[in-house]
């Protein structure tokens, strides 16, 4: 094919996937966070450089290229693995052994595990449904940590950490097996991709809780209703986009990256602060507020009655709101997170965030002897370039919660 052919083309600057074809044969199939970006990327001079002679031979070949588009990269994801086990283009067959493939697993148990397995060592017959093949490991994995945050599951890990899951959301209520095994079945739909489906099952459930006064239930399902409607795939942009980046070789094709990353990757404009307020470790509460372009914006401030600590210990207090601050992968992720203290509170918080393999920045706010900021302590140009929304957000957030222990601790002392 040649680039008098992809000029007539009008690829849209979305995700979905996208189809090389000869005649009606598919050569290959791929996924995009930018089938624009993508697509022109397989006609560039290093094409044997970043992505090898099997595909340059491949271009050669195709007469022309089709593509579906998708609302998100995480589907986009899906709908590949789905196209390419339907059809076994020859050229994403013989690109990588089929034994080296990721596939999503079922098991057959009472409270069914979501798992991995790797090709070679698949036995689907062990499985009640198998989904796949997935060509990346990495991205599959992020996958599943969103659809995880939608719909919680069990996985062959969750034995051993299942405390610090119900902690963090990842593990839904087990004595409730018919809504667990709803999760189940939505993950089975999510795979098969059937989002449309999901979503008319949830919204009758949803009103069957509420109808028989089970609010609580409802109320988790609105959750999963607003987070299928509003995927947060962040991190499978930032994955998608660095591993493009790291395969660019020369000087134009970096460019390209850098310029294609900047594109999806917005500036940090989005601040979230902490901060823990008590009195000898009663009444301890956390709060987080969110500043927007250095505006306030209350629709979006939380507020953590903490539950974990005893005694006053706030690092411990802010590993518990963090946690549960990201377990809530239908809030919009910050671009910068700011702590009261010092070290210690930053390494709290990006401990918490090397967990959920979030790569946010993380600044602190240290203060003097009469609680009025001496200094930032982080990312150094964040902190001159965004230094009034920095102490802003901090304010903010102290005076929010220094507001809700005082009302803590009068309603506890009224009772």
């Amino acid at each position: 094919m040649k680039n008098e052919v992809l000029r007539k083309i009008k690829l849209p600057d979305r995700p979905g996937v996208y189809f090389f074809k000869k005649g009606k044969e598919i050569l290959y199939i791929g996924k995009a966070t930018s089938l624009k970006d993508r697509v022109k990327s397989y006609f560039g001079k290093d094409l044997i450089e970043t992505r090898g002679p099997l595909l340059v031979d491949m271009v050669f070949k195709a007469e022309k290229i089709d593509w579906q588009e998708t609302e998100s990269v995480l589907e986009a994801l899906i709908l590949e693995a789905n196209f390419i086990k339907k059809y076994q283009p020859y050229y994403n067959t013989k690109e990588k052994d089929d034994k080296s493939f990721n596939y999503v697993c079922i098991t057959k148990e009472k409270l069914p595990n979501v798992v991995v397995v790797r090709g070679r060592n698949l036995k689907p017959k062990l499985f009640q449904k198998v989904f796949g093949p997935y060509t990346s490991g990495p991205q599959l994995r992020e996958a599943l940590k969103i659809i995880r945050r939608i719909f919680p599951f069990m996985d062959d890990k969750s034995k051993n950490y299942l405390e610090f899951y119900k902690q963090i959301n990842l593990i839904p209520d087990l004595e409730d097996r018919k809504l667990y095994l709803q999760n189940v079945k939505n993950i089975k739909l999510f795979f098969e991709g059937k989002k449309k489906k999901i979503l008319q099952n949830l919204k009758q459930e949803m009103k069957a809780y509420a109808k028989n006064r089970e609010f609580e239930k409802a109320g988790e399902i609105k959750r999963q209703i607003f987070a299928l409607q509003h995927i947060n795939d962040i991190a499978l942009i930032k994955r998608d986009i660095s591993r493009k980046y790291a395969f660019s070789q020369s000087l134009g094709s970096s460019l390209r990256s850098a310029i294609s990353f900047k594109k999806h990757i917005r500036a940090p404009l989005r601040i979230e602060a902490y901060d823990i307020a008590h009195m000898g470790g009663k009444n301890m509460v956390g709060v987080m507020v969110v500043v927007e372009n250095g505006e306030v914006n209350k629709d979006a401030y939380r507020k953590f009655k903490i539950r974990t600590q005893n005694d006053a210990n706030d690092t411990g207090a802010l590993k518990e709101v963090l946690e549960r601050r990201l377990a809530h992968a239908e809030w919009q992720f910050p671009d910068m997170i700011i702590v009261d203290g010092g070290v210690a509170q930053i390494n709290v918080a990006k401990k918490v965030l090397k967990n959920f393999e979030l790569d946010i920045s993380v600044l602190s706010v240290f203060k003097d002897e009469r609680h009025k900021p001496k200094g930032i302590i982080g990312n150094k140009d964040f902190a001159v370039k965004y230094e009034r929304e920095i102490l802003f957000a901090n304010s903010e957030a102290h005076r929010f919660a220094i507001t809700y222990h005082k009302n803590m601790r009068n309603k506890n002392f009224l009772k």
